[in-house]
């Protein structure tokens, strides 16, 4: 039995169906050629929501998740099967970047480095550090500083500077938010590593 008062309406989502377009891994934009990887990266937005992760369609690091941190959130992922190998984070405006040091040098060849900043990246950055970030193919690593944004993917064993970065600088003219610069939000395909 119908309710009083209701109507029989006719689908209508039926007759104007459109036809899905298919989701993309992490919903990116474009999907992947073979032998890529699918990824996105996006920044903490100021010091109130945490940075994300996505890894070939897997959300490895989020506030959701509970496994980010103040500072520098990093997902080592293998280069050649895509297995996610440990996350860490490191707290740059309090913490001791012995630890980020330590980290870092523990990252083995043919290891693919996922960052992204929240809230400040670079108070206790030291010059070890900024090295050790930019042998991984980071340009910016040597000029990150205060609440600066920064989202990167690099690999250990590259020869090259890598392709995948983005940096805005804290700038209380240009800034977003009260104190820092907008979220910055990076997507695409890192080739497999063969072996």
């Amino acid at each position: 039995m119908r309710p009083i008062g209701s109507s029989v309406l006719p689908d209508s989502s039926a007759s104007h169906a459109q036809p899905q377009t298919p989701r993309n891994k992490c919903g990116n934009l474009k999907s992947c050629p073979p032998n890529h990887f699918a990824f996105k990266i996006i920044s903490g937005a100021a010091n109130v929501v945490g940075p994300s992760l996505c890894f070939e369609d897997n959300l490895i690091m989020s506030s959701v998740k509970n496994n980010i941190g103040r500072g520098l959130n990093f997902a080592l992922v293998n280069g050649t099967t895509g297995q996610l190998i440990k996350t860490e984070s490191y707290d740059m405006y309090s913490g001791d970047v012995k630890h980020l040091v330590a980290f870092l040098k523990t990252i083995q060849d043919g290891t693919l480095v996922l960052v992204a900043s929240y809230d400040d990246p670079a108070t206790k950055m030291n010059d070890e550090a900024r090295t050790l970030l930019t042998n991984l193919g980071s340009t910016y690593a040597a000029k990150l500083s205060f609440r600066d944004n920064w989202v990167f993917l690099g690999g250990k064993g590259l020869k090259d500077k890598s392709p995948f970065e983005q940096h805005i600088k804290n700038e209380k003219e240009k800034n977003k938010y009260d104190g820092w610069p907008e979220v910055l939000e990076m997507e695409g395909c890192v080739p497999q590593k063969m072996d």
